[in-house]
């Protein structure tokens, strides 16, 4: 990967400008699909397979007005005067009355119908009308709503001086968020960040800049994508709080290793492609897992939170395409700018008047976190402990009106209704029954609402009667309980429990128990259940993907429990603030008592990814440095010394940015910013940046290395560089030959080394042959020079292709022919190839029906054709010159099984 992305980065630090120009033609063409697609968000929440969804669906097909969102008209009459005074009652009657007629209303109930109970307050001072809509709350148009309210203004008049008409319920509860101001505080805290560190104006805008490239493209293609998908309104706040933080990050890491290629010296060209390679490679294996968790939200079986997941992937994904495309491209315009003024003068100082080194405060840190590395795993995991306690207590719901914030009018009229009526009046439930076999439908509704109210939990029994066609009845149960308790969702199971009794004591069949608040319940506890089984799959993604990259076992299996001590510890504060209420005026929160249901899940999904990325980024740096010195301990301090600062910026800027997000007003953003917040700080500077050391220290060597077996079973990332740096050190080496070979060694595939080549060279014009060796030892030595197989030890060089860390070039632009391709050959021989392997050249003529002549005019055009045979005089019988480089293979022993060099 790290060969590709050097590549990449070359290319685009070359074509400059038109890079950039390309981003912006882009967020011009998905502008114009968001204005002609987009068709805007969706807070519908549905769950396929579950009852109370079913039911829902059902009696919205049968009784559309009892399926449908319903508004609250909340009448509060002035002191000394009650629902039962003349004046009162005509105003309350009036009102329903110019309530009917308001656009989609289908029903108004008054409080005073004989089917409708418990709408009149206890001291009679304040009453519910329940205006009806035969529509799902986002079918209700803004229209309909301003008509609500100003037939409801108008009502007031007709009523006793003093009176008040609040609005609420369902129909109010679709406020969409959307980006505000505070948003500009994590922008500008990045900023303060990334100037400290680079000590350069220029140099800390460009993350900014390409972050908001990505979250300007990522927010437009969700936008479009609302014509075609039910987008929930917190899917562009969720992918914008990722893709600012994520895109600021990995933009970081590039332009912080671009600076320090530039002060080893390096030409500001190469510094770029290096950059993009190293670093790069680092934010594209994290990119991927934060992707990969994030579209693994499937796993809850949600609609909704499956398309908030690939948004958010989304933005993470556009975020990694614009840091390795975008950054080189604008590196082309600030050559060694990014060292600072100071650099130059820093250097000066040091050539004329050498001194001690001081030690940096990387170098301090790790020194202390490594000095005694039991006590600062034992501190550091007692101090996650007590953050992580409260957690124990979390409780999930699904935000209702009650989460809006004070001064709010629906919020007004939830906390009214709550207080005169109970908390229940809220969120009440909705039983249906089938009446097929009823006789006599209203008596048995009536006997059935009778017993439903004796049930544990519930207030009042609003409303039993069977819907017009006779066919379904519908209780309408009051809980004792608020919407998002835990006792709405007892109350919830418990009716369902009596289903049995209830269909044999009555003529009714197929009791299912739904509304909003039961669909509310019943998601919530889905993404309860799915908890474990995401943490299963993240997990165990995190230690498959750091096996490959860091070829350890105990690397990734640390890495994966301090990413589990970090989501605890984001839990537990988040749990403290929103359900145990500690804090929680200073963070403005409306309501405690529990946190959005989906809080755990995304949390779970985004903090791994970024605790990966510091994983990454700390641990290859030191992977890198114990590669360079062979020394695993003194590798901690070195590459920690040396990627710390970046790691803290990046930390920094990412707890900015979310942090920001806290004092929103939506109930859904603000705990999982907070909890992004606490989980990223825990992450980057008690676990990867403390305990991460700690541990590496205290096992050194062990720490490192895998069973061969598994080894050679694992593909290789490079994202340490090691390869590049092989790339890299070869570029002048063979560059008067077109095929250059050094010490060519090959395996069996189980660690045995079976063959070898040590030196052979070819030119162009030149047809050389490698002799020796059985048949399958020859086929594996050609593939090896012709970029097909990968595992192989020495150095390789094929039309400047450095192999096999540009296998993938290789393969796409050096013929290989063997006998069983062999037809193809006419055709390659026409294209005139700069280098053409052929295995078995007297072979493969004769397969492929080719004269010897064509070979010979391929030679003369300057083609070099590579082939094996069993000898050098193997050829001697066909009319071509004879070989002008000549290598022999030295075989060791026989595969251990056949096929096993060309696997």
């Amino acid at each position: 990967m790290s060969s590709f992305l050097y590549s990449l980065g070359r290319a685009c630090y070359r074509l400059g400008w038109r890079v950039i120009a390309l981003w912006f033609v882009l967020i011009a063409v998905c502008a114009a699909g968001a204005l002609a697609l987009g068709a805007g968000t969706n807070d519908t929440i549905e769950i396929p397979g579950v009852e109370s969804q079913e039911a829902l669906e059902d009696l919205s097909r049968i009784y559309p007005e009892a399926a449908g969102t319903s508004a609250q008209v909340v009448v509060e009459l002035p002191d000394g005067v009650t629902t039962d005074d003349d004046a009162a009652r005509a105003g309350i009657d009036e009102a329903v009355r110019q309530l009917s007629g308001v656009e989609q209303i289908a029903s108004v109930a008054s409080p005073y119908d004989d089917l409708v109970s418990g709408t009149i307050s206890e001291d009679r001072s304040t009453a519910i009308i329940t205006a009806q809509y035969a529509v799902p709350m986002f079918d209700v148009t803004e229209s309909s709503l301003a008509g609500l309210e100003h037939t409801a203004m108008a009502a007031e008049d007709g009523l006793p001086q003093g009176s008040h008409i609040h609005l609420g319920g369902e129909a109010f509860s679709n406020n969409v968020p959307e980006p505000s101001a505070t948003e500009a505080i994590g922008i500008v805290l990045a900023l303060i960040f990334l100037y400290a560190l680079f000590r350069s104006l220029k140099t800390a805008v460009i993350p900014l800049f390409t972050a908001l490239i990505g979250v300007a493209a990522t927010e437009l293609l969700i936008q479009a994508s609302t014509g075609s998908l039910d987008v929930m309104a917190t899917a562009p706040m969720l992918a914008l709080m990722i893709g600012l933080a994520v895109g600021i990050d990995y933009a970081l890491f590039i332009v912080s290793r671009y600076r320090d290629e530039l002060r080893e010296g390096v030409d500001p060209a190469k510094a770029a492609a290096i950059a993009t390679a190293t670093a790069g490679s680092a934010v594209v294996f994290a990119g991927v897992t934060v992707i990969i968790a994030l579209i693994g939200l499937f796993v809850a079986g949600i609609p909704f939170l499956t398309i908030m997941g690939v948004a958010a992937a989304l933005g993470v994904a556009m975020a990694i395409a614009v840091a390795v495309t975008a950054i080189p491209a604008i590196l082309r315009y600030l050559g060694r700018s990014p060292l600072g003024r100071s650099a130059a003068r820093k250097r000066d100082q040091a050539e004329k008047k050498p001194r001690r080194a001081r030690a940096t405060l990387g170098e301090r840190w790790v020194g202390v976190a490594t000095r005694h590395p039991v006590v600062t795993l034992v501190a550091g995991f007692a101090v996650i402990a007590v953050m992580a306690l409260p957690a124990a207590g979390l409780q999930l719901s699904l935000p209702d009106n009650g989460s809006e914030p004070a001064g709010n009018t629906a919020r007004d009229t939830y906390d009214l209704v709550a207080e005169e009526f109970g908390e229940g009046f809220n969120g009440p439930l909705i039983v249906t029954v089938d009446l097929l076999d009823s006789v006599d439908p209203v008596a048995d509704m009536d006997r059935l609402g009778e017993d439903l109210g004796r049930i544990d939990g519930v207030r009042e029994i609003a409303m039993a009667t069977p819907e017009p066609s006779g066919s379904v009845g519908i209780v309408q149960v009051i809980p004792d309980s608020a919407p998002d308790s835990a006792e709405t969702t007892d109350l919830v199971h418990e009716l369902r429990d009596e289903r049995e009794r209830i269909e044999a004591d009555y003529p009714v069949s197929d009791l299912r128990v739904t509304g909003i608040t039961a669909v509310q319940a019943d998601v919530s506890e889905r993404l309860s259940a799915s908890i474990l089984p995401f943490g299963i799959f993240v997990v165990g993604l995190s230690i498959v993907l750091l096996i490959m990259v860091f070829r350890s076992i105990i690397v990734p299996i640390k890495a994966a429990l301090g990413y589990v001590l970090s989501l605890a510890a984001g839990l537990g504060i988040t749990s403290l603030v929103f359900v145990h209420g500690v804090g929680a005026d200073a963070l403005g929160v409306a309501r405690t008592g529990s946190v959005v249901s989906f809080m755990p899940i995304i949390l779970m999904a985004v903090l791994f990814g970024l605790a990966m990325d510091y994983e990454v980024f700390l641990v290859s740096r030191i992977a890198e440095a114990r590669h360079r010195l062979g020394d695993a301990r003194e590798a901690i301090r070195t590459g920690f010394a040396s990627s710390a600062p970046v790691v803290a910026v990046a930390a920094l800027i990412m707890v900015g940015v979310f942090i920001a997000f806290v004092p929103e007003d939506d109930a859904t953003i603000k705990p999982i910013a907070l909890a992004l917040t606490v989980g990223v700080a825990v992450d980057a500077f008690i676990v990867r940046m403390t305990m991460v050391p700690a541990v590496l220290q205290l096992l050194g060597e062990r720490a490192w290395g895998l069973p061969p077996a598994l080894e050679r079973g694992l593909p290789s990332f490079d994202v340490e560089g090691i390869g590049l740096q092989h790339q890299l050190s070869l570029e002048d080496w063979g560059a008067d030959a077109v095929v250059a070979v050094r010490d060519l060694s090959l395996d069996d595939g189980g660690g045995a080394q079976v063959a070898g080549l040590h030196e052979f060279h070819a030119e162009a014009s030149e047809l050389a042959v490698i002799s020796g060796g059985t048949p399958d030892v020859r086929r594996g030595v050609i593939m090896a020079l012709a970029g097909r197989l990968t595992s192989f030890g020495g150095d390789v060089k094929s039309a400047g292709y450095v192999l096999p860390n540009q296998a993938w070039q290789a393969r796409r632009r050096l013929p290989l022919i063997a006998s069983e391709n062999a037809a193809e050959l006419r055709a390659v021989l026409e294209v005139r190839p700069p280098l053409l392997f052929i295995d078995d050249l007297p072979a493969v003529l004769a397969a492929a029906d080719v004269p010897d002549s064509d070979i010979v005019a391929a030679l003369a055009d300057g083609v070099c054709v590579v082939t094996t045979a069993e000898d050098e005089d193997a050829l001697s019988a066909l009319a071509v010159p004879p070989p002008a480089a000549t290598g022999h293979i030295t075989q060791h022993g026989l595969p251990q099984r056949e096929g096993s060099l060309v696997r």
